[in-house]
């Protein structure tokens, strides 16, 4: 009776082992799957890191070549309006105006890089912010995979031995009836 008994144990034993490995193993592909969403998104924030530099590009080009040039014909023509045809001593508010539309027209430029290299800092850090959440959510839905891991193979054991207890009672209890 006794060796049935521990027959029964061993087979409840070899079935907790294989379960057990089971449970490893799909802990093993769940940190895989994590490391391939952590290098996906580094990939995704590349790409769009290499499609937003050419459009920050050609808007400082656009301002440059289009802009520009328009502040500039409106500030001559402001110039030529205010021009009072011959006097000699007037020539200074002319001037007076060119040089305050340029110093306006390069304190506009230099507000336009200003602004573009903000952005050009909050995508890095956008960027950068994205790559440590996903690393993060890699890490810990496989600390998540490990703990169930763990936690289920525990229950399997207890399970199995409380199995192993019972039975041998049970075979205790046939041995006494018989005897």
């Amino acid at each position: 009776m006794k060796a049935q008994v521990t027959r029964v144990g061993d087979l409840a034993s070899e079935r907790v082992g294989p379960m057990a490995t089971q449970a490893r193993e799909a802990a093993g592909h769940a940190r895989d799957a994590a490391a391939y969403a952590r290098g996906s998104a580094g990939d995704k924030l590349y790409v769009a890191r290499e499609w937003a530099a050419p459009k920050l590009d050609a808007a400082a080009h656009s301002f440059e070549e289009q802009i520009a040039p328009k502040v500039s014909a409106l500030l001559s023509q402001a110039a030529n309006k205010v021009d009072p045809r011959p006097p000699a001593r007037s020539r200074k508010w002319p001037t007076l105006l060119l040089l305050t539309g340029l110093a306006i027209g390069a304190v506009g430029f230099a507000l336009y890089r200003k602004n573009s290299e903000q952005w050009s800092d909050a995508m890095k850090e956008n960027a950068a912010d994205a790559s440590r959440w996903a690393s993060d959510k890699a890490r810990s839905t496989s600390e998540k995979v490990s703990d169930v891991t763990d936690e289920t193979a525990s229950k399997v054991e207890d399970k199995a031995g409380k199995l192993g207890d019972k039975a041998e009672h049970k075979a205790d209890q046939a041995s006494r009836k018989l005897s």
